[in-house]
């Protein structure tokens, strides 16, 4: 992996990822394709809504067809015939969401598989074989997702836990992808730092902001991401995991993030929520009966350009499967085109007035 800084607008950075598979302009969102899927759309389909990267998880693949299966494939790009990079999540964010079906110790969280119940264990070291055994591009450490809410001396455990079990993931793997640690530390300022300089000090190619968007008042995440993110090192990847709107998108570029990736833009989708230049669009609404125009007439992705709101507020009437297809074709383009203009305002030195605009014009996203 190579990481390019093309240009800074103050804290915003243009930048460029270099990876066996293609390169991916930063900043750079990333859809999610949790079990080897973006939901509802093919490869061909997410391509070409501009994405240059997915995200797949550890977590559900290993349970889910099975390290067997991807393995007989060569890994989960020919599996899924996405030809690109792909970023995998390394399970830590998953095996936290089971609290009431895991149990963590220093060697990892042993917890019962959401599918059949049967009794896995995962590890550093299991994360890293798996992620292998995937031939993820971007591979993500093994850390404890900390909650919220949380006291200051549960978070510091947790933090020096992930940090432990970083460690360890060095040590063991052996695959062809990029390694990047995650920061840790809940909403304490002092412990993100004390994270960031252990993390650091391990050694990685990437960075990511982790535990965050997990129930915290946005106040909270945006706090972090003013004091912490600067701090990161300037020639790596900084990723923040799991955000979000995009009015966080713009935020964590404002600060000087570089990748992103969020369920939002696919799950809203499903339940009928477009994003749109002048604000969300809620199709299933009774007002859209007999409203002929697109979804946003500023855009040109193939929803906007052949259907009209009526005709997908129909196709949700009659849950009929392609309603969702069109419209997460539309939010995925949405994102995308977001991120295209934003990095076009850092190239040209306007993103602040960029961003200033978006959040005057998106109050509420």
């Amino acid at each position: 992996m190579k990481f390019k800084l093309l240009k800074s607008d103050q804290q915003a950075r243009r930048g460029e990822l270099k990876l066996s598979r293609g390169t991916v302009a930063t900043p750079a969102f990333m859809p999610v394709g949790t079990s080897g899927t973006v939901k509802s759309l093919s490869p061909e389909e997410v391509r070409g809504t501009g994405a240059d990267i997915l995200l797949g998880n550890t977590f559900h693949l290993m349970i889910q067809p099975g390290t067997e299966v991807i393995r007989l494939h060569n890994g989960l790009h020919t599996f899924m015939n996405w030809h690109r990079p792909i970023l995998t999540d390394s399970g830590g964010f998953q095996v936290w969401s089971l609290q009431n079906l895991r149990r963590l110790d220093e060697k990892g969280v042993t917890f019962r598989s959401p599918h059949d119940g049967r009794q896995i264990f995962m590890g550093p070291e299991e994360s890293m074989s798996i992620q292998s055994i995937l031939d993820s591009d971007i591979v993500m450490a093994f850390d404890e997702c900390t909650h919220y809410p949380v006291t200051y001396d549960q978070a510091a455990d947790s933090m020096q836990r992930s940090s432990r079990w970083a460690s360890r993931c060095v040590e063991s793997y052996n695959g062809n992808g990029t390694l990047f640690g995650i920061v840790q530390g809940g909403i304490f300022e002092d412990l993100r730092l004390q994270s960031l300089e252990q993390t650091i000090d391990i050694g990685f190619k990437g960075y990511a902001l982790g535990g965050l968007s997990v129930g915290e008042p946005k106040e909270d995440m945006l706090r972090i991401l003013s004091k912490i993110t600067h701090r990161m090192p300037a020639d790596c990847p900084r990723y923040l995991m799991g955000v979000g709107t995009p009015s966080d998108l713009v935020n964590g570029v404002r600060y000087g993030i570089d990748m992103f990736d969020c369920v939002l833009p696919t799950r809203n989708a499903r339940n009928g929520w477009l994003y749109t230049q002048t604000g969300i669009v809620k199709i299933k609404h009774s007002r859209y009966r007999l409203d002929s125009k697109p979804v946003d007439n500023q855009c040109d992705c193939y929803t906007c350009t052949n259907y009209s709101r009526s005709y997908l507020r129909h196709l949700f009437q009659k849950n009929e499967i392609l309603g969702l297809r069109l419209c997460s074709l539309h939010n995925l383009h949405y994102y995308q085109k977001l991120m295209s203009r934003i990095r076009e305002a850092i190239e040209s030195d306007t993103f602040q007035n960029f961003a200033d605009s978006f959040h005057e014009d998106h109050p509420k996203d």
